[in-house]
């Protein structure tokens, strides 16, 4: 007797998961190459463009000191033979002091830029995770996978179900308001 007590609440739960299961419809799932949206809006490109024009000079001074550099290595290896040892080990230790010094440069204009960029991809992230999220209940998407980083781990998805470029439009319309950028704007490449 007992387990007709249990088997009636037991089997009118099932009927009732059943027949929500069935009136749900089902889940649509999409897929987003984040980075590349935020690099395509016109925010990104703009940003893009600004990175450039600020790290510009950097990279046209990095250049210089490389070409400085190499006439100093050049001198150093056409002179070993014929200047004096002191000659040598004064330029030997100019040459190692303008190395070091170059890649000093090199490394705090880096780590700048990343710094940057990192600033400007927060702040433009935020920004697309509410366009994201609107677009995702506007849509009915149960679920959104970032597949921008090699470790996703989504082994495949099919280029259908990929939302990137309904996400530029719809960042692009909501903040329409943002400075316009043209479309040769580029990303900044980093300095090396």
């Amino acid at each position: 007797m007992k387990t007709s007590v249990f088997a009636a609440p037991l089997l009118a739960l099932g009927f009732g998961m059943m027949a929500y299961g069935q009136t749900a419809g089902p889940s649509k799932i999409g897929i987003i190459h984040i980075q590349n949206a935020i690099i395509q809006t016109k925010d990104g490109q703009k940003a893009a463009a600004e990175l450039e024009g600020k790290f510009a000079p950097k990279r046209q001074e990095f250049e210089r000191k490389q070409q400085e550099m190499s006439q100093l290595e050049s001198q150093y290896r056409s002179g070993v033979n014929t200047m004096s040892e002191e000659a040598k080990q004064k330029l030997s230790r100019d040459v190692d002091q303008k190395r070091k010094a170059l890649q000093r440069d090199a490394d705090d204009a880096q780590a700048e830029l990343e710094q940057d960029q990192n600033r400007v991809l927060q702040e433009l992230g935020q920004k697309m995770m509410g366009i994201i999220n609107k677009y995702a209940k506007d849509n009915g998407f149960s679920l959104i996978l970032d597949v921008s980083s090699p470790q996703t781990p989504v082994v495949y998805a099919s280029n259908t179900i990929d939302i990137t470029s309904d996400i530029i439009q719809a960042y692009d319309k909501a903040n329409a308001a943002s400075a316009t950028v043209s479309p040769a704007a580029k990303p900044a490449a980093p300095v090396k």
